[in-house]
């Protein structure tokens, strides 16, 4: 043996064994080989805050393996992924296997292709320190907030309970929504929309439905804008307009371009796939590796399909541009390939991560119809995901061709605004989801000013203020990302587990807190409230930073944050001293059949379950069921949603096992208009599932 490539995973070892050839021996260390102990604090709060790693239990054997080969080998290089995470892995195996930090050992492919891992083995270097210290003070920092916090929740609170240094502000920002909605106070507003019809323009014939379009109440004839507060207000305006003309008085016409969307990093992949595809933050992240470390394509062999996906980094190489104009170029035409160069600006990257390219597909003219032919599933879906996304950014602009018109009627003013898309550019391919509702504008008819139009129908109606929506998973990585708090390679194990810790639950898809993640919150924000200040957070965030990029001493960053963090745990000691808090329990509609008292869901080793309050005179408990509010078409007892055992969603009779009904499709509350029964969802329809009714009905959205 002459040569040896440790990296982390078997999949990686497996693609880049392929292309080094016969002199290299291509192995995996699985991940961290080092840590701190898990049963102590690990950190020498007297000496500098020195670590004590210990080999992670359980890698005896393979530590050994990697020793024995390191020690026939005349080089070793060191692969891991092209981050702090991969930087610390590398700084840990060099020192277990008596490697010099400082010698050229340390090689990063930004892509697992033929060309990248060329790339990368050509340019050796020593491990970077600051990158390493970067991630060893974040680990610190972590274990100082999670050692300390956590046994004084178990004594205050209950045992079993974690707080962390970014969980904690992902947990606030959740409860502060939750707070908002409930002290939202909605108000009553009025819609005045006219449908009007157009008359016919000479030399052009358009029957009546492409003729007729709707306008909105502005304001005053004058163009002073108004607001309608009650239905009394609507009905004067009602009135006031009953048999006036409707009048174009203006038209503005004009063009716009609609720029696409750039290239994925790491954080809008993570949206992206949540508002498309319904993926978890980790679930992207799990497809991303997968693709990132290599699959089998059918005529191109064992490949990384996509570049380096823990990014904050916009940039694209001039090769990968070159590659998806050649392809824009033969699939669309010239004229959907952008006329020069398009750069985007990253917001957030430092010079370190700006190292990385934007999270793009290594060989762009590899189409997801061609890979599909060899990988399906998540893996598949976030292929075309990233595919589309980055060849739509190297095409052309949408043109639209724009008209807004002013219509007076009386004493009001209406006005209508649409576009007609005159070159489709890059939307031809793809477009950006949005998380809000979009105002939908059509075409409109041709119009004239001075014309007069008929009106077919003026429709008050009446609406009142939302509260802010919830977030959801997309939602707020993009808060945790505009506030700079933790890192987009942190957002997924954030949200998991500030779920698993049952501090935030999900309902439908959006993220809501327990009653026990406000009741820690409001510990955390009279206790340790910089622990949970984004201001704060986002701070310590740039310190560390200044330690990636070697301009702070790591040692001191920790020394600033514990000393403060010390004595603010002093403190809530003694405030909290001789006092436990306890978490209130959530009531349910579900009776006690044995006392009648309305039971509570508790939370046990095995995760949530029923139980009657009276408890100790009262012992019943009972699984804990979610009633959908439909009946079951066999025998009409309650459908209860259930989880199969791999976690996914399915809808059961409550009298199960004597009645066997079961189904994946959602029931509603929602009665069948022929029998009464309860209707069921699928897809984009409602159906009937009782037997010998046909009734099935579009959802109007």
């Amino acid at each position: 043996m002459s040569k040896l490539v440790i990296v982390e995973s078997p999949a990686k070892a497996k693609t880049i064994g392929k292309y080094l050839g016969d002199d290299y021996t291509v192995t995996a260390s699985m991940g961290h080989i080092r840590d701190l102990p898990a049963s102590q604090l690990g950190i020498d709060l007297e000496h500098d805050y020195a670590p004590q790693y210990i080999n992670i239990k359980g890698k005896e054997k393979l530590i050994k393996e990697l020793k024995s080969q390191a020690k026939k080998a005349n080089q070793v290089y060191l692969a891991t992924d092209p981050d702090r995470e991969g930087e610390a892995i590398s700084w840990h195996l060099a020192n277990l296997l008596g490697l010099d930090v400082n010698q050229p050992n340390r090689v990063t492919f930004g892509e697992i292709t033929k060309k990248g891992i060329q790339e990368g083995m050509s340019h050796p270097r020593a491990i970077d320190l600051d990158l390493f210290h970067a991630q060893q003070a974040r680990r610190i920092l972590d274990r100082l907030v999670g050692y300390k916090l956590s046994p004084f929740l178990w004594r205050k609170v209950r045992r079993g309970l974690s707080a962390g240094r970014v969980q904690s502000v992902a947990v606030r920002l959740i409860v502060d929504r939750e707070k908002e909605i409930e002290e939202f106070k909605p108000q009553e507003y009025w819609n005045l929309d006219a449908s009007l019809v157009a008359p016919q323009l000479q030399g052009k014939t358009l029957n009546k439905d492409k003729r007729t379009f709707s306008a909105r109440l502005y304001g005053s004839a004058a163009g002073k804008k108004m607001e309608v507060k009650s239905k009394e207000e609507a009905d004067a305006i009602v009135q006031a307009l009953e048999g006036k003309d409707y009048t174009v008085t203006k038209l503005t016409t004009g063009n716009r371009r609609k720029v696409p969307a750039p290239p994925f990093i790491t954080s809008t992949l993570q949206q992206e796939a949540s508002r498309r595809l319904g993926f978890t933050a980790l679930r992207t992240m799990r497809a991303a590796q997968t693709l990132y470390e290599g699959v089998d394509v059918a005529g191109h062999g064992t490949m990384g399909l996509i570049t380096y996906m823990r990014t904050d980094s916009l940039r694209i190489s001039d090769e990968a541009v070159a590659g998806a104009k050649d392809y824009i170029t033969g699939a669309y035409g010239e004229r959907y390939v952008c006329p020069k160069k398009r750069t985007y600006k990253s917001r957030n990257a430092t010079a370190a991560q700006d190292a990385h390219e934007a999270i793009r597909p290594s060989v762009p003219s590899l189409t997801p119809d061609e890979v599909e032919k060899s990988i399906s599933g998540d893996i598949a879906k976030l292929y075309r995901l990233i595919w589309s996304r980055f060849i739509a950014s190297q095409m052309s602009d949408c043109e639209q061709d724009t008209v807004s018109a002013q219509i007076t009627a009386g004493d009001y003013q209406f006005r209508a605004s649409g576009y007609v898309v005159t070159f489709e550019g890059f939307t031809a391919l793809y477009e950006e989801a949005s998380d809000e509702k979009e105002k939908k504008e059509t075409a409109l008819p041709p119009l004239q000013e001075g014309q007069v139009l008929d009106l077919q129908q003026l429709r008050p109606e009446q609406k009142f203020t939302q509260p802010p929506a919830r977030y959801t998973e997309a939602t707020l990585i993009r808060s945790l990302e505009e506030n700079g708090i933790g890192r987009p390679s942190t957002y997924a194990p954030i949200i998991t587990t500030i779920i698993d810790r049952g501090y935030v639950e999900r309902d439908q898809k959006k993220l809501k807190p327990t009653l026990l993640g406000r009741t820690i919150n409001d510990l955390m924000l009279q206790e340790f409230p910089d622990i949970v200040d984004v201001t704060f957070s986002a701070g310590m965030e740039k310190k560390l930073d200044k330690v990636e990029n070697g301009s702070e001493d790591w040692h001191k960053t920790i020394d600033t944050f514990y000393q403060g963090f010390s004595k603010a745990l002093e403190q809530a000691e003694k405030d909290m001293e001789g006092k436990k808090i306890k978490v209130p329990d959530e009531e349910t509609d579900e009776v006690c059949e044995k006392c009648g008292r309305k039971m509570v869901i508790k939370i046990g080793r095995y995760g949530k379950f029923l139980a009657c309050p009276g408890f100790p005179e009262c012992t019943n408990t009972k699984r804990l069921v979610k009633d959908t509010g439909g009946k079951c078409p066999k025998c009409g007892a309650r459908m209860l949603q259930r989880k199969s055992a791999k976690g996914r969603i399915y809808y059961g009779c409550e009298n199960n096992p004597k009645c066997d009904f079961m189904t994946w499709d959602e029931p509603l509350p929602e009665k069948c208009e022929k029998c009464g029964a309860t209707l069921f969802k699928k897809g984009s329809r409602l159906y009937c599932a009782k037997e010998g009714c046909d009734f099935e009905k579009q959802i109007v959205k």
